[in-house]
């Protein structure tokens, strides 16, 4: 019975003559960078756009997939494939997500402390603001702040 439908299914597609499937060779291979600088990190061209942007601190799986739709790339393209003016559009969603319609409630840094800033930390800014942080809980003496010491 299997071995039937598949040799079925087999013998539809043999009378078809263009069939419309990707190819997994890339036509244009000078244009492929194997490696982008984005945020003060070296981005893998071979993984899949959202999956490279993971490797800024900063940027996790829903949010690297979130920003790729409202850029409009191809969430299944490799990061190698993906122009410069690609990466600009991405990087301008990540400097004011919530002017690009992002949720606030999707981002890291809600209602700051200092100054009620609600928005996404990403790569330097992230570790400087998680060290002031650490370092305002031991001022004040937090527990949080006291584990750290």
């Amino acid at each position: 019975g299997d071995v039937y439908k598949r040799q079925e299914y087999m013998g539809n597609l043999e009378g078809k003559k263009n069939l419309n499937m990707a190819s997994l060779v890339n036509e244009k291979p000078s244009e492929f960078k194997y490696i982008h600088r984005f945020y003060n990190t070296n981005i893998d061209g071979k993984r899949k756009i959202p999956y490279a942007l993971r490797q800024v601190k900063g940027i996790g799986r829903r949010l690297a997939i979130l920003v790729c739709k409202k850029a409009r790339i191809d969430v299944h393209a490799r990061a190698g494939d993906v122009t410069d003016e690609d990466l600009q559009r991405v990087q301008d969603i990540l400097n004011d997500p919530i002017g690009h319609g992002v949720p606030k409630w999707f981002l890291n840094r809600p209602r700051d402390f200092k100054d009620n800033f609600t928005g996404q930390l990403i790569s330097n800014n992230l570790e400087t603001r998680i060290r002031e942080d650490l370092e305002r809980m031991k001022k004040i003496k937090l527990h949080r702040g006291i584990r750290h010491m």
